[in-house]
């Protein structure tokens, strides 16, 4: 079983980071298995597939929510046979229909290799930063 090196797993991190960056919703989601799963803060429930959270990012885009900024600091990448967990915190700026936000949160992304030796993330993990919680 493949163990990731470092420098592979902040390929994948940073290719999903820098699609989402961009807003490309078919880069972005080539990142993720299909039965990846999803923990977002704001959202009411987990996200059972790549699927769900499709359709959740396609009412975003629709509704005209777009990011606009996404930086990546304070990674660690911790790496297994057949996968490797990659976190930071990850601070975004978008504009919507609401107008335009910011904010950081803290991010975990797990991911499995592949038969051909890439990987593929199959959970995301967003939480809110401290500073947040107290303001």
């Amino acid at each position: 079983m493949h163990t990731p090196t470092e420098t592979e797993v902040l390929a994948a991190a940073d290719a999903i980071i820098d699609a989402f960056r961009a807003t490309d919703t078919e880069r972005y989601f080539a990142g993720f298995a299909p039965d990846a799963t999803f923990i977002f803060h704001p959202e009411a429930a987990r996200l059972n597939s790549r699927d769900e959270y499709e359709r959740l990012w396609a009412g975003w885009v629709e509704s005209g929510w777009r990011v606009t900024g996404c930086g990546s600091t304070d990674r660690l990448v911790q790496v297994f046979p057949g996968g490797a967990v990659f976190s930071h915190t990850v601070a975004t700026s978008i504009d919507s229909a609401d107008g335009p936000d910011a904010y950081v949160e803290r991010e975990s992304i797990i991911f499995r290799t592949t038969d051909d030796g890439g990987l593929v993330s199959i959970h995301e993990h967003l939480s809110t930063t401290p500073s947040e919680e107290t303001s």
